[in-house]
């Protein structure tokens, strides 16, 4: 497999042209911006040699989290260093506030995976990768709960996790008060608690949730509110050469059986 070379055009007043090649010379920092593109030169975001960084929260099960090690697991991760070897890059993960992923990409990370629906806002601040999962929200309640419909969520005290889809949905539902939170786990424990009515997260998280509070909480398919499919997808920085790189490899894992593999490991498993 190919390896990703990252390469930094520095334009000088002398004529001389410098290419930091990663495995030849010392690479730039990630943090140096790219040079101006010209029609024969496209633009490359600038690469540490041989490493790609990406950016993470994990507090997302089972996408990710904080594994036995201390170190951040789950599906994402493992998707995303299986990228990795396919671009011949060591992967380097850096777990972060979920609502500070995208405004980091370009400068203190390379990428984000993250359960990261693709939505038009985000969009005009960074490109996706194809999308790899598609998933649908979920309302979590106490087992108690007599929620069950759209109309039941106005006047709500509603618990998101900060800049997810969940939190977006909640800001146009009517009389709501929206409590957002940086960990999806402590909107959980707010709804147990009695300080929320309900949360509205991710489908797959929702039923890690229902499971760790059994008896205390219950999943609801947002089908029954009316939400609208979504679609995960890698963060790439904006005109990135690396965008058609990762969905290359991306359609690789999938093509050898390496996604239907972690599937069953991350997700269907537990």
């Amino acid at each position: 497999m190919k390896k990703i070379i990252a390469i930094t055009l520095c334009m000088a007043m002398t004529a001389m042209m410098l290419v930091g090649c990663g495995a030849a010379k010392e690479a730039a920092p990630a943090e140096t911006p790219a040079a101006e593109a010209t029609a024969e030169t496209p633009a490359v975001e600038t690469l540490t040699a041989g490493k790609l960084i990406v950016g993470t929260n994990a507090a997302f099960p089972p996408f990710e989290y904080v594994g036995d090690d201390g170190k951040p697991d789950g599906f994402d991760m493992a998707l995303i260093k299986a990228v990795g070897e396919k671009l011949g890059l060591e992967v380097e993960i850096q777990d972060m506030e979920f609502s500070s992923l995208v405004t980091s990409i370009g400068s203190k990370i390379d990428c984000a995976i993250a359960g990261m629906t693709v939505t038009e806002e985000r969009k005009q601040m960074v490109d996706f990768s194809d999308s790899y999962y598609e998933a649908v929200q979920f309302v979590l309640v106490t087992a108690d709960s007599d929620i069950a419909a759209s109309a039941d969520l106005s006047g709500k005290n509603i618990g998101v996790q900060l800049g997810t889809t969940g939190d977006f949905i909640a800001q146009d539902i009517e009389g709501a008060t929206v409590n957002s939170y940086d960990k999806a786990v402590d909107a959980v424990n707010d709804l147990v608690n009695g300080r929320n009515d309900l949360v509205i997260i991710d489908k797959n998280p929702a039923l890690v949730f229902e499971s760790n509070f059994e008896g205390k909480v219950k999943a609801i398919d947002g089908a029954q509110f009316e939400f609208e499919p979504e679609n995960y997808a890698i963060a790439l920085p904006k005109d990135s050469a690396l965008t058609d790189a990762v969905n290359k490899a991306l359609e690789e894992i999938k093509a050898d059986g390496t996604f239907d593999a972690l599937v069953k490991q991350y997700i269907e498993e537990n």
